[in-house]
């Protein structure tokens, strides 16, 4: 919900799509900096624990938007620091988290793991935006203020959850007094002399700056692209709703297969490459577009082509990289792909301010079809890498 109604909100009380970029800008930043020292001292920590004290901040987060936006003192800064503040509790739970699943369930049922763990995340990329609409259309103004708020009454659930689970880390930790450093560079030397984990994680960062920040310019085309005579503030909100609710569609369907199919389906590689060509692809489909079901459709197999990139990169990279190190490489991995998007949002809210939305949307997604096809095409070992 909070993703979907917090660039709404952004974009209500602007009208400029830079700001959407700037807000993007402040929400990724923090991986960059923080996610790759952040890889070495996870792995030095309980990741049970610290997942629950960085769910606890975004819990506090979630309830500070939710205060100012139904108080009304709610100004685009407020996004801004609180946007800061999530990714940088975000940069360091997530690496923790995925850190952890193989810690829970093991080599051989990884992949699966993965997968499953794709699908309930896209279960709520379509609750969330559904559930987010009445609070839009039947509150109005403090609309947006409420949503954050049972957003923020989520996190209770989940950290209650977590207090029940237990971990089996499958190494024991014997090099507390290394230096961080000399851990740091173990887990790079081995992404270098790596091939199949170093091209993915490559390609992750042109994901990440060319990919990504598509979502924060969603309110553009539900507001002025795909804009009617007659259009009411209902109307697009509802329209941005869909918007995101059919991305996350195709999205489960994607991470439904890769989980049906992850022990029979050996050739990740080729699949990897096939949603990194759907996701492109779609991406023009939408910047051309000016007709809503057809955006729907685009964006439907926009979410379809996005998941199955980011869960085959993501099984690639676990699957290839002993336990041990799975938390440096994983890190360095999540840097690549995240680290990358708030200057990746920056350039899409310059174009999109200068050129139109369209043409900003066009432009990034044809660099990412570009790139995509060059590295598959010189670095074959991608394509044809299996688990």
């Amino acid at each position: 919900m909070q993703n979907a109604v917090q660039p709404y909100l952004a974009y209500r009380l602007t009208g400029q799509p830079i700001y959407l970029g700037l807000i993007g800008f402040a929400q990724t930043l923090p991986t960059l900096l923080f996610t790759l020292p952040g890889g070495v001292y996870v792995e030095r920590m309980d990741k049970r624990r610290v997942v629950i004290v960085m769910q606890t901040v975004l819990m506090l987060q979630a309830f500070t938007l939710a205060y100012l936006a139904i108080t009304g003192m709610i100004t685009i800064w407020h996004i801004v620091v609180l946007a800061f503040i999530q990714g940088t509790a975000q940069s360091i739970e997530v690496t923790a988290r995925q850190a952890m699943i193989g810690e829970l369930v093991g080599k051989e049922a990884l992949p699966n793991a993965i997968g499953l763990n794709s699908t309930i995340f896209n279960v709520a990329r379509i609750v969330g935006p559904t559930i987010a609409v009445p609070f839009l259309l039947l509150l109005k103004d403090t609309g947006e203020g409420w949503a954050f708020f049972a957003n923020g009454v989520s996190y209770t659930v989940v950290i209650v959850s977590l207090f029940f689970v237990h971990t089996h880390a499958p190494e024991v930790k014997s090099k507390e007094r290394r230096s961080a450093i000399l851990d740091f560079r173990e887990g790079q030397k081995y992404i270098l002399r790596t091939p199949v984990v170093a091209t993915v994680i490559l390609m992750a960062s042109i994901t990440g700056f060319f990919g990504f920040p598509y979502r924060e310019q969603i309110p553009v085309f539900a507001r002025d692209v795909l804009h009617v005579e007659g259009d009411t503030q209902d109307a697009v909100a509802a329209r941005n709703s869909a918007m995101i609710t059919v991305s996350g569609i195709g999205a489960l369907t994607a991470a439904m297969f890769v989980a049906s199919q992850s022990t029979t389906f050996k050739r990740k590689g080729m699949l990897l490459m096939s949603g990194q060509i759907v996701f492109a692809a779609s991406l023009i489909g939408v910047a051309l577009s000016r007709s809503t079901p057809l955006t729907l459709f685009f964006m439907t197999t926009v979410g379809w082509g996005l998941v199955t990139t980011n869960t085959m990169s993501n099984t690639l990279v676990q699957t290839n990289v002993p336990p041990e190190i799975r938390g440096r490489v994983f890190s360095t991995y999540f840097w690549a792909l995240q680290g990358s998007t708030p200057f990746g949002s920056l350039f899409m809210g310059w174009l999109a301010q200068t050129f139109g939305a369209p043409t900003a949307l066009a432009v990034c997604a044809s660099a990412i079809l570009l790139v995509s096809l060059i590295v598959h095409l010189r670095v074959p070992a991608v394509r044809q890498a299996e688990t």
